[in-house]
């Protein structure tokens, strides 16, 4: 059985191994590995709740579910948006507030049924796709439901599959 470390493990030990004031955005994913899908489809989803951005959170969730759907082990994204940085600081603050809730809900979630992840992973993408698709729509706070509905589904995507590696079902990814 393979032993999988949980995600808020993960977390903490980012901080530990940024070196220098600023970390970048491939940075981040390349540490995160395979469970950065989850966690950026989250952030866009987050973002897209918010007025007038769903225009732009919108085609970034949907170029990441097609390349869920097309079995990427991770997000891939332009050189320009990968060396985009943010401050060690302020990503220490954000992982602060958002490790202990993730640790609780690691607490709670284990897997239901086993399912083969690749397909799991192209019926997550598609269903992002169409919520992406639906934050276009122009009718005043349309973008809510759709973002929430996003941001639920990388967490409980992102919590099945950590449970998934725990128990074993899912091999060779560390």
């Amino acid at each position: 059985m393979t032993v999988r470390i949980p995600t808020s493990a993960l977390l903490n030990g980012l901080l530990r191994d940024a070196g220098g004031e600023r970390v970048t955005l491939g940075w981040l994913v390349d540490r995160l590995g395979d469970r950065s899908f989850g966690l950026v489809m989250l952030l866009l989803a987050l973002l897209g709740a918010m007025p007038g951005a769903s225009a732009i959170v919108a085609p970034l969730l949907v170029i990441l579910a097609v390349q869920m759907m097309l079995g990427h082990a991770g997000p891939v994204f332009p050189r320009r948006i990968a060396e985009r940085s943010v401050p060690t600081q302020a990503l220490a603050r954000v992982l602060g507030r958002a490790v202990p809730v993730l640790r609780a809900i690691e607490g709670f979630v284990h897997p239901r049924w086993p399912t083969p992840f690749g397909a799991t992973k192209r019926c997550v993408g598609l269903v992002v796709v169409l919520l992406g698709v639906l934050l276009l729509a122009p009718i005043p706070l349309s973008n809510v439901p759709p973002a929430l509905a996003i941001a639920l589904l990388a967490i409980a995507a992102g919590a099945v599959w950590q449970a998934m590696g725990e128990l074993g079902w899912v091999r060779g990814l560390f």
